[in-house]
């Protein structure tokens, strides 16, 4: 399976990579976002909630499980679970997410090997941050992002669009290029 890298410098950043690919997903795409602590999930689901004009904040779900943000226009609603506090398939079934499955962007943070049951085609988003860095608090420090698409929805085409969509933000040497910084280019 072909994998996608992406490269930010910041939280921004990575918020402006979650906006881009909301123009390639539709309604019923699940995407699972996996990364240690700190590594920017709900940092990426906030742009892409942003990507698909839903209703928000959107914020990290740990305490509630699930937020359901409807689209402001017309669009899939936005399905934002964090399975990180979930023993297993079963309380993941539980949550009855496949119910909402097809009329909305599913994304699961913590979600690896635990929700790839729920769709036969996943997109798995990889965020890693680096192993040393000036200030571990601070969310404004580089992250890499490495999208691996699979199953019948991510073929060869929706591949080589959402890698279109990707190249345009980014320059060549992959690292994602500010808003501001497109204009220009």
């Amino acid at each position: 399976m072909t994998r996608l890298t992406v490269r930010t410098r910041d939280a921004e950043g990575t918020r402006h990579v979650a906006r881009t690919l909301a123009a390639a997903l539709k309604a019923g795409d699940l995407l699972v976002l996996d990364g240690p602590l700190g590594a920017g999930k709900t940092t990426f689901t906030q742009g892409l909630g942003a990507g698909l004009q839903v209703r928000g904040p959107v914020a990290s779900p740990t305490f509630v499980i699930e937020r359901v943000h409807p689209s402001l226009v017309g669009g899939p609603a936005l399905v934002h679970v964090d399975a990180y506090r979930l023993g297993g398939e079963g309380e993941i079934d539980d949550l009855d997410l496949d119910a909402d499955l097809d009329r909305a962007v599913t994304v699961v943070e913590w979600g690896r090997d635990r929700v790839e049951h729920l769709a036969d085609s996943v997109l798995l988003i990889e965020l890693e941050r680096p192993a040393a860095v000036e200030d571990p608090s601070d969310p404004d420090e580089p992250r890499t992002l490495v999208m691996t698409g699979y199953g019948p929805r991510w073929d060869t085409a929706a591949r080589e669009g959402l890698a279109a969509l990707l190249a345009q933000i980014t320059g060549a040497d992959g690292l994602v290029r500010a808003p501001q910084d497109e204009e220009t280019h």
